[in-house]
């Protein structure tokens, strides 16, 4: 494949299962970096921040630093300080993640217990046990009295060691649904995600290449922005779903492995 210059990279699924390296995927991100192709790894995991994903991916060998990972909540974190300076957010999300929301005014239901003002913006990141009837529904009162609804994915699901498990994008549509509004999504698959990524790397979307496991959120929302997107069959991978898609991927691999390849490196 020619006139690739730089690549954008999913970690869950991709490069790791519950933070396990996938076979082959660190001999191939060492290959790619031997080649002097820039990386980004972009990720939509909301319950680490980007120091602790750095860490974890360099312990499974992946040359890696905090600077060459874009998560969600870091975008998000953005979002909000553009569009909501200083406004009063509930975070919703399993995962601590604060460090990454450098900017952002978070409160907790002590300020609301307290009788300070009401949140004006709910941020949902990702599901997890903290998603239970009490904290959506405290959510769902305060969209109703007019608070911004603002979600870091709609990642329907995600692959751990022990199987799939629901994400944030099984909640979200109920809440938007029954509070009347739509949330502004600020991870993958927005454009602003990507082309917050393309700026980090300095390269024209039609230079730029996209590998996932989630056809619609890595692949086809990339391929939306003019870059070259390739899925992968592994993680949350699915034969149904990439039959079902309203589009096709540029390429398809079976791993994280096969990309040097097919980049001729």
């Amino acid at each position: 494949m020619e006139g690739i210059g730089a690549a954008l990279i999913d970690i869950d699924g991709v490069l790791t299962v519950s933070w396990k390296a996938l076979p082959g995927a660190v001999e191939a991100m060492e290959r790619l970096r031997a080649a002097g192709l820039p990386l980004l790894l972009v990720t939509n995991t909301t319950s680490r921040t980007r120091a602790a994903v750095a860490g974890r991916l360099a312990r499974e060998g992946f040359p890696v630093g905090a600077d060459d990972i874009l998560t969600a909540p870091t975008a998000t974190a953005a979002y909000l300080r553009a569009h909501h300076p200083d406004a009063r957010c509930l975070l919703i999300s399993s995962g601590e993640i604060a460090a990454d929301l450098a900017g952002v005014r978070l409160v907790g239901e002590e300020a609301e217990a307290a009788g300070r003002s009401a949140p004006e913006v709910i941020v949902l990141g990702g599901a997890g046990p903290e998603f239970g009837y009490p904290a959506l529904n405290r959510a769902f009162r305060h969209l109703q009295r007019g608070a911004r609804l603002v979600a870091m994915h709609r990642n329907l699901y995600w692959r751990t060691a022990d199987g799939f498990a629901l994400d944030t994008g099984a909640f979200l549509p109920g809440l938007e649904q029954a509070a009347g509004v739509t949330a502004t999504v600020t991870g993958k698959p927005s454009p602003a995600f990507f082309d917050t990524a393309l700026a980090h790397l300095g390269v024209p979307a039609s230079q730029a290449l996209m590998i996932g496991d989630d056809i619609e959120s890595d692949v086809l929302a990339a391929q939306r922005r003019r870059i070259t997107g390739v899925l992968v069959k592994t993680g949350k991978y699915l034969p149904q779903a990439h039959r079902a898609a309203d589009g096709t991927p540029d390429r398809v691999l079976d791993s994280f492995a096969d990309l040097p390849g097919l980049l001729g490196i």
